[in-house]
């Protein structure tokens, strides 16, 4: 019965999906949390001069809604907020709030459009904040009206969602829009969710209530971009997103490697300009002191480096063989070709031909075995000096002619 249940879920959002698709281009609404929650990144500080850029970068990138603090954490943070909204830069700002009113006074002293608003939806967060789901009512019927006097908008959230139980979720979002709430966030808080059940859970609260939907996805199991994807093809209005995925324990979704899903999708229109997206994702790793992974989605180091023969053939050849997208389509200036163990003669004839040395097919394969085996001992690629060292002691001892 269950499986029956959630296949009728999944068959539902993916007929909504469908739908939209039909009746025209979707308009995400991307809120950036890199001030917010990925600053609660173990060891991340970031100074206010640093988020003050980082700000200014995102709102250049284009994202819809920047979350831009806690406010209660400290004067220090107010005044950084403060300093965030006199930039009146375009797009919404938004403070975060537990469900504490001096926690909203505290926001409302930063000028911000909008207020986030948390609360514990799961049985487990409920026992430990030793509250129960009454609670949880009285304070959304008491904050959410007061809120909206100060507050062009106010969400609320649903901390720890994707292990609460259904139907106390359901009642929530159904609470919260009782409420004057206008937007609600489905916080998969330990990141447990998968595609398919956000399909799943989107679509049930989506079929009780009218009120914007939000997903705020976590990455403990590696599929947080992903959820954050399908939570949008399911029919969530808004996703939260940080640069790099930036967060805490493995993080959140990606802000960059979001943007570009659903650029190449061809179904969204989003404000994002991807081509800017390497320079933020820098910038962001350095104040942050994370080190962007080679094989980082989008904008690590090796997303465009090639050593593969058959790969690097077929990329002279055309450029999108073995690449979804150009490098240029996020700030990046040039695929490499690496010259190492899987090399073909198609990658060293380019090599060579870049440095001003033309060498025939069989030339090359003369090269690929000492360079094979070279890159075997060192379990490296090699760099291009060795290469050229390579090269000048065949050259010499003519086993190779030099053009």
């Amino acid at each position: 019965m269950v499986g029956n249940t959630l296949m009728n879920d999944v068959t539902l959002s993916l007929m909504t999906v469908r739908n939209k698709v039909i009746e025209g281009t979707i308009k995400p609404w991307i809120i950036d949390t890199t001030l917010r929650d990925g600053e609660q990144a173990p060891g991340v500080v970031f100074s206010a001069s640093e988020k003050i850029e980082i700000a200014a970068l995102l709102a250049d990138l284009g994202v819809n809604e920047l979350e831009v603090g806690y406010p209660a954490i400290s004067e220090d943070e107010r005044s950084t907020i403060r300093q965030i909204v006199s930039m009146n830069l375009p797009l919404r700002l938004t403070s975060w709030a537990r469900a504490k009113w001096q926690d909203i006074e505290d926001a409302r002293a930063c000028g911000t459009e909008a207020v986030h608003i948390s609360f514990p939806v799961s049985a487990l967060y409920l026992q430990l904040m030793e509250k129960d789901y009454a609670w949880v009512q009285r304070q959304l019927q008491e904050l959410v009206p007061k809120a909206k006097k100060y507050f062009n908008v106010v969400s609320v959230g649903a901390q720890d969602a994707t292990r609460a139980e259904p139907e106390l979720l359901k009642s929530f979002v159904l609470d919260a829009e009782a409420c004057g709430a206008d937007r609600v966030r489905i916080a998969d808080t330990v990141g447990i969710a998968t595609p398919t059940s956000v399909l799943a859970l989107v679509g049930r609260l989506k079929a009780a209530s009218h009120t914007a939907l939000e997903f705020h996805a976590h990455n403990d199991l590696g599929m947080a971009t992903a959820n954050a994807f399908t939570a949008l093809e399911a029919g969530c209005h808004a996703v939260s997103v940080s640069v790099t995925g930036l967060g805490e324990r493995a993080g959140n979704a990606a802000l960059e490697e979001l943007a570009v899903a659903l650029k190449l999708s061809g179904r969204y229109e989003s404000r994002i300009d991807t081509r800017k997206l390497s320079s933020l994702c820098t910038a962001v790793s350095m104040a942050a002191g994370r080190v962007i992974e080679a094989q980082k989605p989008v904008v690590g180091r090796s997303a465009f480096e090639h050593e593969s023969g058959i790969h690097c053939a077929a990329l002279l050849k055309h450029p999108l063989s073995y690449q979804p997208f150009l490098p240029d389509q996020v700030g990046r200036s040039h695929h490499e070709m690496i010259i190492g163990k899987h090399s073909g003669s198609a990658g060293l004839q380019h090599f060579f031909s870049g440095r001003g040395i033309l060498i025939s097919r069989s030339e090359a394969n003369s090269l690929l075995s000492i360079v094979r085996k070279t890159a075997s001992e060192k379990k490296r690629a090699l760099q291009p000096e060795e290469l050229d060292s390579i090269y000048s002691k065949l050259s010499t001892q003519t086993v190779i002619t030099i053009p």
